[in-house]
């Protein structure tokens, strides 16, 4: 039997949110805007069940929907921290802060913010409420994908303190860089230092939460969290989510077994929506769709920012059948629903809308259950890629790295690369 973890690198699983962040919609990129009316009521997810449910409180974003909802959850949270705590969670809107993000169990050295194991429970509660109110409120995406992600987190921890993975957590990228494309720093530190972590730099409580400029529904900030397997940046601008990428998703194991005997799988909706996809070429589909060259990692991951290939590669979408299309864009979903639903509502008109002009490419096999299998959507906008890798901790098994940029609004486009 697995040993338990701590109650420290437990907490994001144990610590219930208000039900109204839940149900909070965020600006969409093209029409939203700061709106104070009242939240829909009955609207509140409950969760996949495993993290411990949604507590009834009060609405942390003062009635308000929008970013201006957002901004007051941003305020309420702030409101519980010291002044050093918020010297380190409102930083400025830089593009050295902005890319500071890592796929790797780094904790500090490769990020910046308020470290989660450092907060009370009613500041991870808020803190919580914040993403609640910012991400998507489907089950198995935005905010549920959230908390799956760093529930597997919390499960590597307990694995890898224990052994019972059967591998060595990583210093560095476990694997081979794909043609020229390195995934990120190695830490310089140990990265399993500060509270709520766990064997090998694992844990929930190393996952780290940050204001880059003041939140505002004036003026231009960004939301970023992350730890190991999860980058989300969400930038703002006068009252209007302007961007949504880089979006980094991985989770190994790709399935396990919680301590109440729910079974996670964290990127569910992604790798089952590239299967299909992938699936309904035929032969000489898969032979045009086939990359030149062979991935053990993402291309576009941390520290690439700005590095789309100069051509796109594989099939081109508007070769494909009709009801294959609508497959591309089924796959495109899961990771756009890591913004609140009425943005990711837009970005998926856009990116219909440029569908014509996009390509789908494979390496590999399509099985999705072998190091190097790989696939990539690439349009004028949307960039997405999928790969799997072996096993880490558990090193039995493949796990999943993913990544979701835009060509025009990563960062919401505030830098030139």
């Amino acid at each position: 039997m697995n040993k338990k973890s701590s109650p420290s690198t437990r907490r994001w699983r144990g610590v219930a949110i208000a039900t109204a962040a839940v149900a909070v919609l965020s600006a969409g990129i093209a029409t939203a805007n700061a709106s104070t009316g009242s939240a829909p009521a009955g609207n509140a997810s409950t969760g996949s069940g495993h993290r411990g449910g949604v507590a009834a409180a009060k609405n942390p974003t003062g009635g308000a929907t929008g970013v201006k909802g957002l901004v007051n959850a941003a305020d309420a949270f702030l409101a519980t921290l010291t002044d050093d705590q918020k010297a380190d969670v409102v930083r400025e809107f830089s593009e050295d802060n902005a890319t500071a993000w890592s796929n790797l169990p780094c904790g500090a050295t490769c990020r910046v913010g308020i470290e989660l194991g450092t907060l009370s429970d009613d500041q991870l509660t808020a803190a919580k409420a914040v993403l609640a109110a910012a991400t998507g409120t489907g089950t198995g995406s935005g905010f549920d994908q959230i908390s799956d992600i760093l529930a597997a987190d919390d499960n590597l921890a307990t694995q890898g303190s224990s052994g019972g993975g059967g591998g060595t957590p990583p210093s560095a990228d476990p694997s081979a860089a794909p043609s020229g494309a390195p995934t990120g720093t190695p830490p310089s530190g140990d990265p399993g230092a500060g509270a709520g972590g766990g064997g090998g730099g694992y844990g929930s409580g190393l996952y780290y939460l940050a204001f880059l400029g003041t939140p505002s529904a004036t003026g231009t900030w960004q939301l970023h969290f992350g730890g190991h397997h999860l980058a989300v940046n969400l930038t703002y601008a006068n009252g209007r989510v302007a961007g949504t990428t880089p979006f980094f998703i991985g989770v190994e194991p790709t399935s396990f077994t919680d301590d109440d005997g729910a079974t996670v799988e964290a990127l569910a909706a992604q790798s089952d929506a590239i299967a299909a996809l992938a699936g309904s070429l035929s032969a000489k589909q898969k032979t045009a769709a086939t990359l030149s060259a062979s991935f053990s990692d993402v291309l576009l991951g941390p520290d690439e920012d700005g590095q789309f290939p100069a051509t796109k590669e594989g099939i081109a979408v508007k070769s494909l059948s009709a009801k294959q299309k609508k497959l591309v864009m089924d796959a495109i979903k899961p990771w756009v629903s890591v913004a609140d639903d009425a943005t990711a509502a837009q970005l998926l008109t856009a990116y219909q809308k440029d569908l014509d002009r996009t390509f789908v490419g494979i390496s590999g096999t399509t099985d999705y259950d072998t190091q190097g299998d790989y696939l990539r959507i690439d349009g004028p906008g949307v960039w997405i890629e999928f790969v799997c890798q072996n096993g880490v901790v558990y090193s039995g098994q493949i796990h999943y790295h993913t990544v979701y940029r835009d060509h025009t609004r990563d960062y919401g486009g505030e830098f030139a690369f």
